[in-house]
C-alpha cells in the first residue's frame, strides 16, 4: 500500500514539473516574440495618403481629399534631402533602376503631309486679243494640246491692223525717199513715224519678223496671226472659229509644266518644323518606289479653320513631264532641331536665299537670278546661321525620363559620387522629337538622368511626403494678377450673371448630374448674348472679343454633351478663359472667387477651375474624388 501511495506521488511531481517546464517555454517563445516584432503604434505615429502626402494625422482614417485608406508613415532619422531618396544595390535592382546621360545630340523631327500636284501660277499664260476682230481660224482647236513657244494659234481678220499696216508702208517709203534729203530734222521725223508704226504693230501683237516681212512685201494684209508667247500645255480653249473678239478677250490658256508646285497639308502641331526653303521628298502613286524632290516656297499664313492645317507649297523640277496636276503625292520633310527653336541645315547654313524662288542660293548677297529681288540671309528665316552651327545642337533628354503632370515636368539625377542616392528635379522641356525632348534648363551635359524605375522613386518619395511629381515643393505664392482692363460697372453687372451661370455649372459637375450641366451651359449661352460689349472700349474690348469667342464655342459644347465625362472635358477650356475674364476685368460679384487646381484631372494633365470659398468641389471627378485639389489663387469680385 505504501509502495502504490509513493509510486502515485512520484508521478505527480513529474506531471507537475513537465507542465510547468511547457509553461515555461511556451512564455519565453512568446515574450520573445513580442519583444521582436515592431510596434506599429511606434512606427506608425502618422499616418498620410499615398495620393495626398500632403495628408498627415496621427490617427488612421480616410483621406479628407480623395477618401482613400490612409497609410502609416515611417518614423526614424532620414540624412537624405527633401527631394532625395536612397536605394540600396539589391533595391536598385528589383526596382530595376536604368539611367541614361544628358548629351547633346541632333534631333531630327519627320513631318509628314499629303497633297496633290498643282500648275505653278508663275508659268500660266493667256493668250487674249490685242485687238478687235474675227476668229478666221483657230490653229489649237482643243484642250491638253502641247505647243511650243512661237507656235501659230489663231489667224485673225482685224481692220485695224489693215489699216497699222498700211501706215507701216507709207511710213517706209517716207524714210527712203527722205534718205537724201539734206536736212536732218526732216529725215528724223521719217524714222520716229516709221518707229512709230513698228512699235503699234508690235504691241497688237505682231512679231518682228512678221513686221518686218510686211515692209519687205510693200503689202498690206486684213488678217494677223497669233503666236503662242510660251511654250506648255494648252488648259483652257474660250473662242470658237468664226467668234468676234475685243482687244483683251482671252482665246486660250497655256501653262509650262516643266516646274509645277506640290500643294501639301501640314497639321497644326508641325507648324514649328517647317521652314522656307527646307527640302521635301515625296512619292507619287503613279511611280511607286521613285522619290522626287522640292523646296518649300510658301506656308500659307492662314490656318484652315476646318480641317486645323496650313497649306506648304513646294516647288518641284518637273522638266520630263511625268507629273501631273492633281496627282496625289505623299510627303516627308525631315527638319533638324536646333538650340532656341531654330532649324539646322547644313546646306543653307550662312547662305544668301531669294525671297521668292528658293532655289536660288548664294553664298553672298545680291539680286536674284530670276526676279532681281535682294536675297536675304538664311537665318532671318529661320536657320542656324554659320557662326553658331558648332554650337546649336540642342541638349536632350530620353523622352522616358521626365514624369509630366502637366503643370510641370519632374527627372530623378542620380548622384555621381553614390550611385544609390536619387535627387528629383523640376525642368524645363522644350518639344519633343522622337524619343527625346529638346532640354531647355533644369540639367547639365553628362548628368545621369533615370530612364527606367523613376515611378517607382517618385512613389517612394510620395509615401515618404516627400516632394515628388504630384506633390512639388513649396513655393513661393504666385503675386495676385493685376486686373489689366477697367470697365464701367454696368459692364460689370452684365458679367455677374455670366460668373453666376459658370458656378452653377462648376456645382452640376461636382454633384455628377449632367442635365443641370446642360441647363446651365444653356443658360451661360443666353447671359452671353446678353452682354453689351460696346461698353468697354480700346483693348479692353479686343480682350473681350477675344474671350466671348472662347466662351460661346465652349458653352455650347457643354450644352450638347451626353456623356458627363465629354462635358468635364469640354469645362476646362471654359474655366481657363472664365479665369482670365476673371483676372482681366473682375467678377462683378460681391464675394470673391478661388481659383482650384487638381493634378490628377483630365487624366493627369492637371485643370483649374473657378468656386465659392475654399472648400473644394471637384468638377473634374464629382462624388469619387470630390474633394481632390487645392485653391492656388483668390481673386476680387470688383474692381477696385
Amino acid at each position: 500500500m505504501k509502495k502504490r501511495t509513493l509510486l502515485i506521488v512520484i508521478v505527480a511531481v513529474l506531471l507537475a514539473f513537465g507542465f510547468g517546464m511547457m509553461l515555461g517555454g511556451s512564455g519565453t517563445r512568446y515574450e520573445h516574440a513580442v519583444a521582436s516584432a515592431p510596434s506599429r503604434k511606434a512606427g506608425a505615429s502618422v499616418w498620410t495618403c499615398s495620393m495626398h502626402p500632403q495628408i498627415k494625422q496621427p490617427e488612421p482614417g480616410d483621406c479628407p481629399l480623395c477618401g482613400m485608406d490612409l497609410i502609416p508613415l515611417k518614423a526614424g532619422v532620414d540624412d537624405n534631402g527633401p527631394r532625395e531618396l536612397t536605394l540600396s544595390e539589391g533595391a536598385r535592382s528589383l526596382a530595376d533602376i536604368q539611367v541614361q546621360p544628358v548629351r547633346r545630340q541632333a534631333v531630327v523631327r519627320e513631318v509628314r503631309m499629303v497633297g496633290t500636284i498643282d500648275y505653278d501660277e508663275r508659268r500660266l499664260s493667256t493668250i487674249t486679243a490685242w485687238v478687235g476682230g474675227r476668229l478666221d481660224r483657230i490653229f489649237v482647236d482643243y484642250t491638253g494640246v502641247t505647243v511650243a513657244k512661237g507656235d501659230h494659234m489663231v489667224w485673225m481678220y482685224s481692220p485695224e491692223i489693215l489699216g497699222a499696216q498700211e501706215e507701216l508702208l507709207q511710213a517706209s517709203i517716207a524714210v527712203r525717199k527722205m534718205a537724201d534729203n539734206p536736212l536732218a530734222l526732216i529725215r528724223n521725223n521719217a524714222q520716229a513715224t516709221l518707229e512709230a508704226s513698228r512699235d503699234k504693230l508690235r504691241l497688237w501683237g505682231l512679231s518682228l519678223e512678221q513686221i518686218a516681212a510686211i515692209e519687205e512685201s510693200g503689202k498690206a494684209s486684213d488678217h494677223i496671226q497669233i503666236n503662242a508667247p510660251i511654250g506648255g500645255v494648252v488648259i483652257h480653249k474660250n473662242a470658237t472659229e468664226g467668234m468676234y473678239v475685243k482687244t483683251g478677250t482671252p482665246i486660250y490658256q497655256i501653262v509650262d509644266l516643266s516646274q509645277v508646285w506640290a500643294q501639301l497639308d501640314a497639321y497644326e502641331s508641325d507648324l514649328a518644323w517647317l521652314r522656307y526653303g527646307q527640302e521635301v521628298s515625296f512619292e507619287s502613286e503613279a511611280y511607286p518606289g521613285e522619290v522626287f524632290n522640292g523646296r518649300v516656297s510658301f506656308i500659307d499664313p492662314v490656318l484652315s479653320r476646318s480641317t486645323r492645317t496650313v497649306k506648304v507649297r513646294v516647288n518641284v523640277p518637273n522638266e520630263d513631264g511625268r507629273l501631273k496636276p492633281g496627282m496625289f503625292v505623299r510627303a516627308i520633310l525631315h527638319s533638324a532641331v536646333a538650340a532656341g527653336g531654330k532649324v539646322i541645315d547644313a546646306d543653307l547654313a550662312g547662305k544668301w536665299i531669294s525671297p521668292m524662288h528658293p532655289e536660288i542660293v548664294r553664298d553672298e548677297p545680291g539680286p536674284c537670278d530670276i526676279c532681281g529681288m535682294a536675297l536675304v540671309r538664311s537665318e532671318d528665316l529661320g536657320f542656324v546661321s554659320a557662326a553658331d552651327f558648332s554650337t546649336a545642337v540642342p541638349l536632350v533628354v530620353p523622352a522616358s525620363a521626365p514624369l509630366l503632370t502637366g503643370k510641370r515636368a519632374v527627372v530623378y539625377v542620380q548622384n555621381p559620387a553614390d550611385p544609390g542616392r536619387f535627387t528629383g528635379r523640376t525642368v524645363t522641356l522644350g518639344p519633343r522629337v522622337g524619343g527625346f525632348y529638346v532640354l531647355k534648363s533644369g540639367l547639365e551635359e553628362g548628368e545621369l538622368v533615370v530612364t527606367h524605375g523613376n515611378f517607382k522613386i517618385d512613389s517612394a518619395l510620395q509615401i515618404m511626403a516627400k516632394p515628388s511629381m504630384m506633390s512639388p515643393a513649396e513655393e513661393p505664392a504666385e503675386a495676385e494678377t493685376e486686373i489689366r482692363y477697367e470697365a464701367p460697372k454696368a459692364f460689370l453687372a452684365q458679367l455677374q450673371p455670366l460668373f453666376t451661370h459658370y458656378l452653377a455649372i462648376q456645382q452640376a459637375l461636382a454633384g455628377d448630374n449632367l442635365a443641370a450641366t446642360r441647363s446651365g451651359a444653356g443658360a451661360f449661352s443666353e447671359a452671353l448674348q446678353a452682354i453689351d460689349m460696346s461698353l468697354v472700349t480700346g483693348a479692353g474690348h479686343m480682350a473681350w472679343m477675344g474671350l466671348s469667342a472662347k466662351f460661346a464655342k465652349s458653352a455650347k459644347e457643354i450644352a450638347s454633351r451626353a456623356d458627363i465625362d465629354e462635358a468635364r472635358a469640354q469645362f476646362e477650356p471654359l474655366s481657363t478663359s472664365m479665369i482670365a475674364l476673371a483676372q482681366q476685368f473682375g467678377t462683378g460679384m460681391a464675394d470673391p472667387v478661388s481659383v482650384a487646381h487638381c493634378p490628377m484631372a483630365l487624366d493627369n494633365s492637371g485643370a483649374n477651375w473657378l468656386q465659392l470659398g475654399a472648400e473644394i468641389a471637384n468638377p473634374y471627378f464629382g462624388a469619387s474624388m470630390l474633394r481632390c485639389g487645392e485653391v492656388t489663387a483668390t481673386i476680387d469680385g470688383r474692381q477696385k
